[in-house]
């Protein structure tokens, strides 16, 4: 949990000594309408949840409405795809985990690439496995051990194909040769309303996600996915999965907004220096990071591109090894990682 901390304040820090040229607010374009973002998932996930905080604190510094929609669908293709298609005016931006605009052209699903837009971060989250609180399955060894004894018959519930919740399992079972029963839904937390209702054994999906229903005995969190734990406000430590498995995949995803590159110069400036003056120092986006067991990493542009390659890697290697995608990730030059 030290690290976790440490890497929140660290990317805190850097966003705050950024030079600033301007004073809060005086910002080269002031949008004239309503600014739209597409969230491409159903109410009450992880990105639904981080995009609404943020749009407050955006409308807080640019004086105009920032209203969400919600879009679900094709693992979050159909919204997001929607945005690349619409005007590039910068008045309709989408959310989510912007990995996945590195996967959906490997997958079949969209043809985009990451670099095709403009990132703006606001949280990390980590995956996390948990079980319905009548299950039999009190640590995650149990649930190895049930999983190895039953092949392909434990249900696991995800938002989908490439979604966060995806990746985490196929990390563990990869690794270990095992099966499960994939059960997707248009988002997280119908995933992890299925888990809690006992429609599914597990969710995999993020902690963010789950952390009122485990706050609420609702869930039995047996890991996170990583190899440290995390602390969530109201129930306590949940250990990492590197008790049980030496090693997993990076899975830590990171969330935020994003525009295509090739809106006006005016609009994408205004947002680096938004990023700059009032989301990396939001208390509201401190707040949410705290309360959901999430890290802080309020970074945009080439910094953000950085980050999020690694994200990449992992993802479109761990689906090519489960025979999911329409070609090697090298075609797209996609680098196996080390």
């Amino acid at each position: 949990m030290k690290r976790i901390l440490a890497l929140a304040l660290g990317a805190t820090a850097m966003a705050a000594s950024f030079a600033t040229s301007a004073v809060a607010g005086d910002y080269p374009w002031k949008p004239e309408k309503t600014i739209t973002i597409v969230v491409p998932w159903s109410a009450g996930g992880a990105t639904d949840q981080v995009t609404r905080v943020t749009a407050g604190e955006l409308e807080k510094a640019l004086g105009q409405k920032v209203v969400i929609v919600n879009q679900p669908g094709a693992s979050g293709s159909i919204g997001k795809k929607g945005v690349q298609d619409g005007p590039h005016d910068g008045y309709t931006w989408a959310a989510g985990a912007p990995k996945q605009l590195g996967t959906y052209k490997l997958l079949g699903m969209f043809d985009t690439w990451v670099e095709d837009w403009r990132l703006y971060l606001n949280v990390t989250n980590v995956p996390m496995v948990s079980v319905n609180p009548d299950s039999p399955y009190q640590t995650m060894g149990e649930l190895i051990e049930a999983m190895k004894a039953n092949p392909g018959e434990i249900s696991v519930a995800t938002a989908g194909a490439g979604s966060s919740g995806h990746v985490a399992i196929e990390a563990i079972v990869q690794p270990l040769g095992l099966s499960y029963k994939h059960v997707s839904y248009d988002g997280g937390n119908p995933a992890v309303i299925a888990t809690v209702s006992g429609e599914t054994q597990v969710t995999t999906q993020l902690a963010s996600e789950q952390a009122e229903m485990v706050r609420g005995k609702r869930l039995r969190p047996l890991a996170v996915v990583g190899d440290q734990a995390v602390l969530i406000d109201g129930y306590g430590e949940v250990p990492p999965i590197t008790e049980w498995l030496k090693k997993v995949p990076a899975v830590a995803t990171s969330f935020g907004i994003f525009i295509p590159k090739d809106a006006p110069a005016e609009v994408l400036k205004t947002f680096d220096m938004v990023w700059e003056q009032e989301i990396a120092n939001s208390p509201a986006l401190k707040k949410y990071a705290a309360e959901k067991g999430a890290v802080f990493t309020p970074v945009y542009g080439d910094a953000a591109q950085k980050r999020v390659m690694p994200e990449i890697q992992a993802d479109a290697w761990s689906f090519h090894a489960a025979g999911r995608t329409k070609m090697s990730p090298e075609e797209l030059g996609i680098a196996k990682p080390e």
